[in-house]
């Protein structure tokens, strides 16, 4: 069929208009097909022809939000496989940051002080869980007492306290924009405790102008000299202009950019760094004297009113394992419900763990801190309180 007005020679530019049609109805169905499909077998799919390869790229253009999975409820795991291994990935990250429980995600038998059983489980379930995401992604795990985290799904959905039971979340982040986001490990050295600077600058962790928030997590903190290390390794980074967050956690799982197997018995300090122009972060200190409902919400007010705009951001909580529902005179969930209430779109993840990092760094319109109270290294470290943080990675373009 000649295109009205044509003058009877077909060219490229004027196709058939019912082949095209029969094509485009294709490709809408192809590519709804294809959005059901995990991020990794997308990869595949993209290699059947190339029809499959564009939809398949119009899918994960569509996908390039910061989403997670998580995993709530013990009776959704077995015995032998930990419930995040249950999820499948729909967007390809390029960073990784999952925590997962201690009371599952290792065995009974590491309790008892068995260190061989301990490492056999403890790194098959962080391998299986590496393998949901592409190779070149980076991933970051740890394993914590308790873990806070938002169901899937929504955002809007009311984030848990899980102090007991399995459970575990890992956030996934794509490549954005003018945001980068890096991985770092320092590993204590009885030989040489000096740190030197040049690592940190390989993390962005010094001379990095655009360095934002920091996000670090000190790991087997129990063992000599640990936490004297950890506080070394903060205090290079303390009196930045950076928003600093984080806490003392069980194990380190997973580091996939460390070219050598990982020490179950070693001591060291891990976390994400986050830079580029346009984050805006803040954080809130809740203190031994918040301990009702009433003064949880006047403490996330405050965080409330740093103004951090709430699409495509995320929250963390960051909460001692003296706190929770016990600390709460038994009732459940108190924290994380005041953080809901005034941010009911923004997801919410976190641990209770052995020891917070953290402060009120409440940050202004170009990008300077105001401190609530002038804060010394040693004040950033805190037991019996909370930190809750935003991080928010730009406007979606």
């Amino acid at each position: 069929m000649e295109p009205a007005g044509g003058d009877g020679h077909r060219g490229s530019s004027s196709a058939d208009p019912r082949g095209s049609f029969v094509l485009s109805n294709l490709a809408e169905v192809v590519e709804r097909v294809l959005a059901f499909l995990p991020a990794k077998a997308l990869l595949r799919a993209a290699g059947v022809c190339r029809l499959w390869r564009e939809s398949a790229r119009r899918v994960l253009r569509a996908q390039r939000g910061v989403a997670w999975i998580s995993a709530c409820a013990a009776a959704e795991g077995s015995r032998y496989e930990h419930s995040l291994l249950r999820r499948n990935v729909h967007i390809l990250p390029r960073t990784v940051l999952y925590m997962a429980d201690s009371e599952s995600f290792i065995s009974l038998e590491e309790c008892r002080g068995h260190k061989r059983a301990r490492k056999r489980t403890t790194m098959e379930t962080a391998f299986a869980l590496e393998k949901l995401f592409p190779k070149q992604c980076q991933v970051l795990g740890i394993v914590t007492p308790g873990i806070v985290v938002t169901p899937m799904g929504s955002g809007s959905n009311r984030p848990r306290e899980i102090e007991i039971g399995e459970s575990g979340f890992a956030l996934l982040f794509p490549q954005v924009e003018g945001i980068k986001i890096q991985p770092f490990h320092f590993i204590k050295d009885p030989k040489n405790l000096t740190l030197e600077r040049h690592r940190l600058t390989e993390v962005g962790l010094l001379d990095n102008p655009e360095l934002r928030v920091v996000l670090v997590f000190g790991y087997n903190c129990c063992r000599v000299g640990a936490s004297t290390y950890l506080q070394q390794v903060v205090s290079t980074f303390s009196d930045m202009n950076v928003i600093l967050a984080g806490g003392q956690v069980d194990n380190l799982a997973s580091l996939t950019s460390e070219k050598t197997p990982l020490d179950i018995d070693a001591t060291g300090v891990v976390g994400l760094s986050f830079s580029g122009h346009r984050i805006q972060s803040a954080t809130v200190l809740l203190s031994e004297d918040v301990n009702d409902e009433k003064t949880a919400e006047a403490a996330v007010q405050r965080l409330k009113a740093a103004n951090i705009p709430e699409q495509n951001t995320i929250g963390f909580m960051f909460a001692c394992v003296g706190r929770g529902f016990q600390y709460y005179r038994a009732k459940r969930n108190v924290e994380a419900d005041a953080f809901r209430k005034f941010f009911p779109s923004v997801p919410l993840f976190g641990f209770f763990g052995n020891g917070e990092i953290g402060c009120d760094r409440i940050v202004t319109g170009n990008f300077t801190l105001k401190k609530c109270n002038e804060v010394k290294d040693d004040d950033l470290f805190h037991s019996y309180t909370t930190i809750m943080a935003l991080i928010h990675l730009g406007s979606p373009k």
